[in-house]
């Protein structure tokens, strides 16, 4: 019965720990919405728990980052969050689509207006972003957490590979490899389109060949149709023929 309870308590003990450090290894993070490719266009969604009992969520700040700043930066609206865009001038300008870019998007802020994240809830803030850097696998967005009681959470440290996790990890975005090197891209677009139309070729072909089929069908059957008519029509005569014979 001793150890028993001894193994009780000690069961419950680890369920306390696992409690609590449960919350604190939540933090505001970002997921791609599908692939996040160098060089190309995404939809990251800033996901931002609260960790509070007590408090809720009434303020995120994103930090992009500067030594790869985006061309193109554009928050989704998010009801009952008011965003403010802030931009600063780039030290050496960018090209983009053929045209020089001389400043881009810094930090984005969402500020709740009648809503707010609440304790056990979590709440996502999406951004269209790009173009991708082609010479980077990651990128770091430095974030900001407030709460409605004045608490402020840094998320800002750099995770190192190999590292252990920050106490206050930045949220990170992993890049995937380019989805178009080489041409590649084009190549498997001229393939599919060649696909297509062999497919549309021989689907074609199939219904011409059963159009044809079909009027075959409808000839040989109209051709027996009038023969049997026309065996009918003597059949008959030469009936009449025999009755009139054997009358006279």
């Amino acid at each position: 019965m001793k150890l028993s309870r001894i193994a009780l308590a000690g069961g419950v003990a680890a369920s306390t720990v696992l409690l609590i450090a449960g919350p604190a290894a939540a933090h505001v993070s970002v997921q791609p919405v599908g692939e996040a490719a160098k060089g190309g266009y995404a939809t990251l969604n800033f996901k931002v728990p609260n960790e509070r009992d007590q408090a809720s969520t009434v303020k995120l700040e994103v930090n992009f980052p500067a030594d790869h700043p985006l061309s193109s930066v554009t928050p989704q609206a998010v009801p009952g969050w008011d965003i403010k865009i802030d931009k600063s001038k780039l030290d050496k300008p960018i090209e983009s689509h053929g045209r020089k870019i001389t400043e881009a998007v810094s930090k984005v802020t969402w500020t709740a207006d009648d809503s707010e994240i609440a304790p056990g809830f979590f709440q996502q803030f999406p951004v269209s972003v790009g173009a991708l850097p082609e010479d980077a696998d990651q990128l770091v967005f430095k974030a900001i957490q407030t709460y409605d009681n004045k608490e402020v959470v840094r998320w800002i440290e750099e995770p190192t590979e190999g590292g252990e996790e920050p106490d206050s990890p930045a949220p990170v975005l992993k890049l995937s490899a380019a989805a178009d090197d080489h041409g590649g891209g084009a190549a498997d677009d001229a393939k599919e389109g060649d696909d297509h139309k062999a497919a549309d070729t021989a689907a074609s072909s199939k219904e011409t060949r059963a159009a044809a089929s079909s009027s075959s069908s409808d000839t040989t059957a109209r051709t027996l149709g009038i023969i049997g008519i026309v065996i009918g029509v003597v059949g008959v005569a030469f009936g009449v023929l025999a009755g009139r014979r054997r009358s006279a």
